[in-house]
Protein backbone atom coordinates (compact mmCIF):
# COMPACT_ATOMS: atom_id res chain seq x y z
CA UNK A 1 0.00 0.00 0.00
CA UNK A 2 2.85 2.35 0.84
CA UNK A 3 4.21 2.16 -2.70
CA UNK A 4 0.85 3.49 -4.01
CA UNK A 5 1.20 6.58 -1.81
CA UNK A 6 4.78 7.12 -2.98
CA UNK A 7 3.73 6.75 -6.62
CA UNK A 8 0.90 9.25 -6.13
CA UNK A 9 3.22 11.70 -4.40
CA UNK A 10 5.78 11.47 -7.21
CA UNK A 11 3.13 12.02 -9.88
CA UNK A 12 1.67 15.02 -8.08
CA UNK A 13 5.12 16.51 -7.56
CA UNK A 14 6.08 16.06 -11.21
CA UNK A 15 2.83 17.60 -12.45
CA UNK A 16 3.18 20.50 -10.00
CA UNK A 17 6.71 21.22 -11.25
CA UNK A 18 5.62 20.99 -14.88
CA UNK A 19 2.70 23.39 -14.45
CA UNK A 20 4.83 25.75 -12.35
CA UNK A 21 7.56 26.03 -14.99
CA UNK A 22 5.01 26.35 -17.78
CA UNK A 23 3.45 29.27 -15.91
CA UNK A 24 6.88 30.74 -15.20
CA UNK A 25 7.92 30.44 -18.84
CA UNK A 26 4.80 32.03 -20.36
CA UNK A 27 4.43 34.74 -17.69
CA UNK A 28 4.70 38.23 -19.11
CA UNK A 29 4.05 37.21 -22.73
CA UNK A 30 1.05 37.63 -25.00
CA UNK A 31 0.95 33.86 -25.08
CA UNK A 32 0.15 33.89 -21.38
CA UNK A 33 -3.00 35.90 -22.03
CA UNK A 34 -4.05 33.50 -24.79
CA UNK A 35 -3.34 30.50 -22.54
CA UNK A 36 -5.34 31.99 -19.67
CA UNK A 37 -8.27 32.82 -21.95
CA UNK A 38 -8.24 29.38 -23.57
CA UNK A 39 -8.06 27.61 -20.22
CA UNK A 40 -10.91 29.70 -18.79
CA UNK A 41 -13.08 29.08 -21.86
CA UNK A 42 -12.50 25.30 -21.74
CA UNK A 43 -13.16 25.18 -18.00
CA UNK A 44 -16.53 26.93 -18.49
CA UNK A 45 -17.48 24.54 -21.27
CA UNK A 46 -16.56 21.48 -19.20
CA UNK A 47 -18.58 22.74 -16.23
CA UNK A 48 -21.60 23.45 -18.45
CA UNK A 49 -21.48 20.01 -20.08
CA UNK A 50 -21.41 18.35 -16.66
CA UNK A 51 -24.20 20.46 -15.13
CA UNK A 52 -26.64 20.34 -18.04
CA UNK A 53 -25.63 16.90 -19.38
CA UNK A 54 -24.68 18.25 -22.80
CA UNK A 55 -23.55 14.95 -24.25
CA UNK A 56 -23.00 16.23 -27.78
CA UNK A 57 -20.81 19.10 -26.62
CA UNK A 58 -18.94 16.79 -24.28
CA UNK A 59 -18.25 14.41 -27.18
CA UNK A 60 -16.95 17.30 -29.32
CA UNK A 61 -14.61 18.48 -26.55
CA UNK A 62 -13.17 14.97 -26.14
CA UNK A 63 -12.55 14.59 -29.87
CA UNK A 64 -11.07 18.07 -30.24
CA UNK A 65 -8.27 17.35 -27.76
CA UNK A 66 -5.83 16.38 -30.54
CA UNK A 67 -6.61 19.53 -32.52
CA UNK A 68 -6.26 21.65 -29.39
CA UNK A 69 -2.75 20.25 -28.96
CA UNK A 70 -1.87 21.34 -32.50
CA UNK A 71 -3.42 24.76 -31.85
CA UNK A 72 -1.28 25.21 -28.73
CA UNK A 73 1.85 24.37 -30.74
CA UNK A 74 0.93 26.99 -33.36
CA UNK A 75 -0.05 29.69 -30.86
CA UNK A 76 3.04 29.25 -28.69
CA UNK A 77 5.51 28.50 -31.48
CA UNK A 78 7.85 31.45 -30.61
CA UNK A 79 7.92 30.51 -26.92
CA UNK A 80 8.48 26.82 -27.65
CA UNK A 81 11.31 27.65 -30.04
CA UNK A 82 12.88 29.86 -27.39
CA UNK A 83 12.60 27.08 -24.82
CA UNK A 84 14.35 24.61 -27.11
CA UNK A 85 17.08 27.17 -27.72
CA UNK A 86 17.56 27.49 -23.95
CA UNK A 87 18.43 23.78 -23.81
CA UNK A 88 21.51 24.46 -25.92
CA UNK A 89 22.91 27.14 -23.66
CA UNK A 90 26.59 26.98 -22.79
CA UNK A 91 27.88 26.15 -19.30
CA UNK A 92 27.82 28.65 -16.44
CA UNK A 93 31.50 29.53 -16.80
CA UNK A 94 31.08 30.50 -20.45
CA UNK A 95 27.93 32.45 -19.60
CA UNK A 96 29.87 34.39 -16.95
CA UNK A 97 32.59 35.24 -19.46
CA UNK A 98 29.95 36.40 -21.93
CA UNK A 99 28.26 38.54 -19.27
CA UNK A 100 31.58 40.21 -18.43
CA UNK A 101 31.99 41.03 -22.12
CA UNK A 102 28.49 42.50 -22.18
CA UNK A 103 29.32 44.66 -19.17
CA UNK A 104 32.47 45.97 -20.87
CA UNK A 105 30.50 46.77 -24.03
CA UNK A 106 27.81 48.52 -22.02
CA UNK A 107 30.31 50.68 -20.16
CA UNK A 108 32.03 51.59 -23.43
CA UNK A 109 28.72 52.46 -25.10
CA UNK A 110 27.31 54.47 -22.21
CA UNK A 111 30.57 56.40 -21.80
CA UNK A 112 30.59 57.37 -25.48
CA UNK A 113 26.95 58.44 -25.38
CA UNK A 114 27.53 60.50 -22.25
CA UNK A 115 30.53 62.29 -23.80
CA UNK A 116 28.40 63.30 -26.81
CA UNK A 117 25.32 64.00 -24.65
CA UNK A 118 23.17 61.52 -26.49
CA UNK A 119 20.17 60.42 -24.45
CA UNK A 120 19.82 56.69 -23.78
CA UNK A 121 17.66 54.26 -21.84
CA UNK A 122 18.99 50.70 -21.44
CA UNK A 123 17.48 47.95 -19.29
CA UNK A 124 19.39 44.77 -18.47
CA UNK A 125 17.07 41.91 -17.61
CA UNK A 126 17.82 39.79 -14.53
CA UNK A 127 15.49 37.18 -13.02
CA UNK A 128 12.07 38.70 -13.80
CA UNK A 129 11.17 38.57 -17.49
CA UNK A 130 10.41 41.69 -19.54
CA UNK A 131 8.73 40.14 -22.58
CA UNK A 132 5.58 42.24 -22.25
CA UNK A 133 7.73 45.38 -22.41
CA UNK A 134 9.78 43.99 -25.30
CA UNK A 135 6.60 43.54 -27.29
CA UNK A 136 5.96 47.31 -27.18
CA UNK A 137 9.08 47.89 -29.29
CA UNK A 138 10.87 46.36 -32.25
CA UNK A 139 12.31 42.85 -31.81
CA UNK A 140 16.01 42.68 -32.71
CA UNK A 141 17.69 39.70 -31.00
CA UNK A 142 21.22 40.75 -31.95
CA UNK A 143 24.56 40.65 -30.08
CA UNK A 144 25.52 43.51 -27.77
CA UNK A 145 28.01 45.44 -29.90
CA UNK A 146 28.99 49.00 -28.83
CA UNK A 147 28.71 50.44 -32.34
CA UNK A 148 25.26 48.94 -32.89
CA UNK A 149 23.96 49.88 -29.45
CA UNK A 150 25.22 53.46 -29.80
CA UNK A 151 23.67 53.89 -33.23
CA UNK A 152 20.21 53.06 -31.85
CA UNK A 153 20.16 56.18 -29.68
CA UNK A 154 21.61 58.76 -32.04
CA UNK A 155 19.09 61.51 -32.93
CA UNK A 156 16.81 61.09 -35.93
CA UNK A 157 17.14 57.30 -35.94
CA UNK A 158 13.79 55.46 -35.86
CA UNK A 159 14.28 53.85 -32.43
CA UNK A 160 16.16 56.54 -30.50
CA UNK A 161 13.20 57.70 -28.37
CA UNK A 162 12.42 54.34 -26.79
CA UNK A 163 14.28 52.04 -24.46
CA UNK A 164 16.53 49.07 -25.23
CA UNK A 165 16.18 45.76 -23.41
CA UNK A 166 19.15 43.41 -23.08
CA UNK A 167 18.73 39.81 -21.97
CA UNK A 168 21.83 37.68 -21.54
CA UNK A 169 24.27 38.78 -24.21
CA UNK A 170 21.60 39.86 -26.73
CA UNK A 171 19.82 43.10 -27.54
CA UNK A 172 16.29 41.73 -27.53
CA UNK A 173 14.28 44.83 -28.46
CA UNK A 174 14.59 48.57 -29.06
CA UNK A 175 12.15 51.44 -29.14
CA UNK A 176 10.33 49.94 -26.17
CA UNK A 177 7.85 51.86 -24.04
CA UNK A 178 8.76 51.49 -20.37
CA UNK A 179 6.07 52.01 -17.69
CA UNK A 180 6.38 55.45 -16.08
CA UNK A 181 6.71 55.76 -12.33
CA UNK A 182 3.84 57.52 -10.59
CA UNK A 183 6.11 59.00 -7.93
CA UNK A 184 5.16 62.70 -7.75
CA UNK A 185 8.65 63.73 -6.64
CA UNK A 186 10.23 62.36 -9.82
CA UNK A 187 7.99 64.55 -11.98
CA UNK A 188 9.48 67.62 -10.34
CA UNK A 189 13.13 66.66 -10.81
CA UNK A 190 13.56 64.22 -13.67
CA UNK A 191 12.45 63.79 -17.26
CA UNK A 192 10.64 60.99 -19.03
CA UNK A 193 13.67 58.69 -19.40
CA UNK A 194 14.43 58.74 -15.68
CA UNK A 195 10.78 58.20 -14.74
CA UNK A 196 10.61 55.30 -17.19
CA UNK A 197 13.75 53.79 -15.63
CA UNK A 198 12.22 53.96 -12.16
CA UNK A 199 8.90 52.63 -13.47
CA UNK A 200 10.47 49.53 -14.97
CA UNK A 201 12.59 48.90 -11.89
CA UNK A 202 9.46 49.11 -9.74
CA UNK A 203 7.85 46.27 -11.67
CA UNK A 204 10.94 44.12 -12.35
CA UNK A 205 14.42 43.51 -10.97
CA UNK A 206 16.07 44.87 -14.13
CA UNK A 207 19.05 47.20 -13.92
CA UNK A 208 18.29 50.34 -15.93
CA UNK A 209 20.93 52.76 -17.23
CA UNK A 210 19.98 56.30 -18.22
CA UNK A 211 22.09 58.88 -20.05
CA UNK A 212 20.82 62.44 -19.79
CA UNK A 213 20.47 64.22 -23.12
CA UNK A 214 20.88 67.62 -21.47
CA UNK A 215 23.86 67.05 -19.16
CA UNK A 216 25.34 63.74 -20.30
CA UNK A 217 25.10 62.47 -16.72
CA UNK A 218 24.95 58.70 -16.24
CA UNK A 219 22.25 57.38 -13.91
CA UNK A 220 21.50 53.86 -12.73
CA UNK A 221 18.21 52.61 -11.35
CA UNK A 222 17.69 49.36 -9.46
CA UNK A 223 14.76 48.45 -7.20
CA UNK A 224 13.34 51.97 -7.75
CA UNK A 225 16.53 53.57 -6.41
CA UNK A 226 17.85 56.18 -8.83
CA UNK A 227 21.15 57.99 -8.66
CA UNK A 228 23.15 60.21 -10.99
CA UNK A 229 26.79 61.19 -11.30
CA UNK A 230 28.23 57.72 -11.88
CA UNK A 231 31.47 57.52 -13.84
CA UNK A 232 32.66 54.65 -16.03
CA UNK A 233 34.57 52.88 -13.26
CA UNK A 234 31.67 53.03 -10.83
CA UNK A 235 29.27 51.88 -13.55
CA UNK A 236 31.38 48.83 -14.33
CA UNK A 237 31.70 47.96 -10.65
CA UNK A 238 27.97 48.31 -10.09
CA UNK A 239 26.99 46.26 -13.14
CA UNK A 240 29.44 43.54 -12.12
CA UNK A 241 27.91 43.42 -8.64
CA UNK A 242 24.36 43.15 -9.92
CA UNK A 243 24.72 41.01 -13.03
CA UNK A 244 27.43 38.49 -12.17
CA UNK A 245 26.49 35.64 -9.89
CA UNK A 246 28.44 35.87 -6.66
CA UNK A 247 29.30 32.85 -4.56
CA UNK A 248 29.12 34.51 -1.15
CA UNK A 249 25.59 34.60 0.26
CA UNK A 250 26.42 37.56 2.53
CA UNK A 251 27.57 39.66 -0.40
CA UNK A 252 24.58 38.50 -2.47
CA UNK A 253 22.20 39.77 0.20
CA UNK A 254 24.14 43.00 0.34
CA UNK A 255 23.60 43.41 -3.40
CA UNK A 256 19.82 43.32 -3.03
CA UNK A 257 19.93 46.24 -0.60
CA UNK A 258 22.64 48.09 -2.52
CA UNK A 259 22.79 51.83 -1.91
CA UNK A 260 22.95 53.43 -5.34
CA UNK A 261 24.29 56.78 -4.20
CA UNK A 262 27.93 57.66 -5.00
CA UNK A 263 28.77 57.23 -1.31
CA UNK A 264 26.91 53.93 -1.27
CA UNK A 265 28.89 52.66 -4.26
CA UNK A 266 32.12 53.60 -2.51
CA UNK A 267 30.98 51.69 0.58
CA UNK A 268 30.04 48.76 -1.67
CA UNK A 269 33.56 48.64 -3.10
CA UNK A 270 35.01 48.76 0.41
CA UNK A 271 32.69 45.92 1.49
CA UNK A 272 33.85 43.75 -1.40
CA UNK A 273 37.50 44.29 -0.50
CA UNK A 274 36.82 43.33 3.13
CA UNK A 275 34.93 40.21 2.09
CA UNK A 276 37.71 39.25 -0.29
CA UNK A 277 40.30 39.60 2.50
CA UNK A 278 38.13 37.47 4.83
CA UNK A 279 37.85 34.75 2.18
CA UNK A 280 41.62 34.76 1.70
Amino acid sequence: MWWLWISTLIQVSVLACVFYYIFLFFRGTRGAQVLAGLGFFLAILIVLTQIFNLDALNWILRNLSVFLGVAVLVIFQPEIRRALAELGKQPVFSATVERRTVIDHLVETVTQLAEHRVGALIAIEREIGTRSVQETGVKLDIPVIPEVLSSIFYPHTPLHDGGVIIAGNRIMAAGCVFPLSQDAELHKTYGTRHRAAVGLSEETDAVVIVVSEETGAISVCYHAKLTSGIDAEQLKSLLSDLLLRQAGSVWRRAQEELDLTPDGIAKSDKMKQELKMDNE
